[in-house]
């Protein structure tokens, strides 16, 4: 009982740290991945407002004192104020698709010419720049060590690269065979992140040593969500996998039997559930512990954006544009609301409000009818 207490405490703990209900600032709500949020959905929703950018958005869309901060195919980072004014934008000189990070009034966010920035929420002003050797696709994970925090985050050059966010020297590299495409997850001391190399993978935030690697598929995609010993991520063979990170095992794994369709977006997890979208136009929940799947729904069109859950539904966007809030016991459709534009990446949620970044270049501001334009 008390092992269950603790576990539960821990659940719980880690639930908060990252996401409140004014912020997100990790586009999967906290450094474990869990892709949950604190507050409840809105019980229907109404458009209050949009921003019109050039290119695309496909980065997700983070949201940190009374900022949301978003990156353009077009090479700029927006700050947009709550009521969808710009605050300031900041020219990278190529393709932002990775999420940002936002922590103690710092953004950390990649583009496609390997450069991570490090600017100030506030005012955009750069303090610094690190630069890998390829392209960054996913956001940076933060670990404290001591006085010392660390950033991770995994470059097309083949490293995940270790650097100090306050100063933004390199503090060591870890190679793997292949493309980094996703955002590391914390575990232990250890970023835990899959790659192109079919591999999920453990290494220590401290040393930049590997803890050790589990083979999971030809091509991971996602990032994986972890909790106590436990990672779960998809791959671009259509499996979903469950490893242990102590035995360094598979634990159970899904294979779907009517395709092998990418899993694309990442995880949710909440208690014993663990959800996902799928290209194959699925969402699905597993009992995280067997790997039982418990239901899956068909929602029209493609899933490549993850899911944001909280302890009762789930939301999810698909590439149609229907953005859909589920039961998460029995998957039944409790609202949807027809945007008529596609995301590939998640949408940020707070207390009353989705901020979603449209695939044509458009961030949406949804909220409760009563709620007024920028929370007034």
């Amino acid at each position: 009982m008390r092992i269950l207490f603790t576990g539960v405490l821990l659940f719980v703990v880690v639930f908060l740290l990252g996401q409140t209900g004014s912020s997100w600032p990790n586009s999967r709500g906290n450094m474990q991945l869990h892709g949950t949020t604190t507050v409840s959905f809105p019980r229907q929703v109404q458009l209050k407002w949009t921003f019109d950018a050039d290119g695309v958005f496909k980065s997700a869309p983070v949201i940190a004192e009374g900022k949301i901060v978003v990156g353009s195919t077009n090479g700029t980072l927006y700050c947009l104020s709550m009521k969808g004014d710009s605050i300031w934008g900041f020219k990278t000189g190529n393709s932002i698709e990775a999420p940002a990070l936002i922590h103690q009034g710092v953004v950390y966010i990649g583009n496609l010419s390997g450069t991570l920035y490090a600017l100030e929420l506030t005012t955009g002003k750069q303090i610094w720049t690190y630069q890998t050797d390829n392209q960054i696709m996913g956001a940076p994970t933060l670990l404290r060590d001591g006085t010392r925090e660390i950033l991770a985050v995994g470059s097309y050059d083949y490293y995940l690269h270790g650097i100090d966010a306050k100063t933004g020297k390199k503090l060591w590299q870890y190679e793997t065979e292949n493309f980094l495409n996703s955002a590391p997850a914390l575990w232990n001391g250890n970023a835990v992140f899959g790659g192109c190399d079919g591999f999920l993978h453990m290494v220590n935030l401290k040393t930049g040593i590997s803890s050790g690697k589990v083979e999971v598929a030809t091509y991971v995609a996602s990032s994986p969500a972890v909790i106590a010993n436990l990672a779960y991520i998809g791959d671009y063979d259509g499996g979903f996998t469950c490893i242990d990170l102590e035995k360094k095992n598979i634990k159970w794994r899904y294979t779907n039997p009517d395709n092998d369709l990418p899993f694309i977006a990442s995880p949710s997890l909440v208690a014993d559930k663990i959800l996902i979208g799928s290209r194959d136009k699925f969402m699905y929940c597993f009992d995280r512990h067997s790997g039982k799947l418990l239901w899956k729904k068909n929602t029209g069109s493609r899933i490549d954006a993850s899911t944001v859950a909280n302890t009762q539904e789930v939301l999810l966007i698909n590439m149609r544009g229907d953005i859909m809030v589920l039961n998460i016991e029995n998957g039944v459709l409790v609202w949807n609301y027809q945007l008529g534009v596609g995301a590939i990446n998640a949408p940020a949620v707070i207390s009353n409000a989705i901020v979603i970044a449209g695939s044509n270049g458009n961030v949406y501001y949804l909220a409760s009818p009563s709620h007024t334009r920028g929370g007034e």
